[in-house]
């Protein structure tokens, strides 16, 4: 198989702890980790779970690689374990990077307290922050939500189900 070309596979569906997945082949991984140019920590991919298309990353977790099948990807995955599914999997350049809405560097930018909480939380954290301002729809819910992650940063209330920065 050419290293552009898209695999596809057939894979039974399994489960660790609450959290359903498939193993990819080795034959396929490596054609993934040449594409990626990496073997090691997260890797975007793409492709289709019965021909419906999914972005996903594959991950290597107690030293296995899954590709993990949320529900996004196949509707009640969770109650699918055992199943057979057909997939193609190939590696995804896109960038995956969130653009943090101007609003809120704006609202950053003019409390100083806020933004240094801000620049002191984990990657993780931040991009938490930013994704679900970034995915708001209306400027009224974004203007809202900026107002209470401002107040979240300054520890006054709670935001996107935590209750202070960390």
């Amino acid at each position: 198989m050419e290293q552009n070309e898209t695999p596809q596979f057939e894979a039974k569906i399994e489960i660790i702890g609450i959290n359903p997945f498939v193993f990819v082949p080795d034959a396929i991984l490596q054609i993934i980790f040449k594409q990626a140019g990496k073997d090691k920590g997260f890797i975007p991919i793409k492709g289709t779970i019965n021909d419906n298309p999914y972005r996903q990353t594959l991950v290597r977790y107690s030293g296995e690689w899954r590709l993990y099948i949320n529900t996004i990807m196949l509707k009640n995955s969770p109650k699918r374990i055992g199943e057979i599914v057909t997939l193609t999997i190939t590696f995804d350049p896109e960038s995956r990077a969130i653009e943090m809405p101007d609003d809120f560097a704006k609202a950053l930018a003019a409390n100083q307290e806020a933004n240094l909480v801000f620049e002191q939380l984990s990657a993780s954290r931040k991009n938490e922050i930013v994704r679900y301002l970034a995915r708001l729809k209306t400027k009224e819910t974004l203007d809202r939500n900026i107002a209470r992650a401002i107040n979240f940063l300054l520890g006054k209330e709670k935001f996107v189900g935590r209750d202070k920065p960390q």
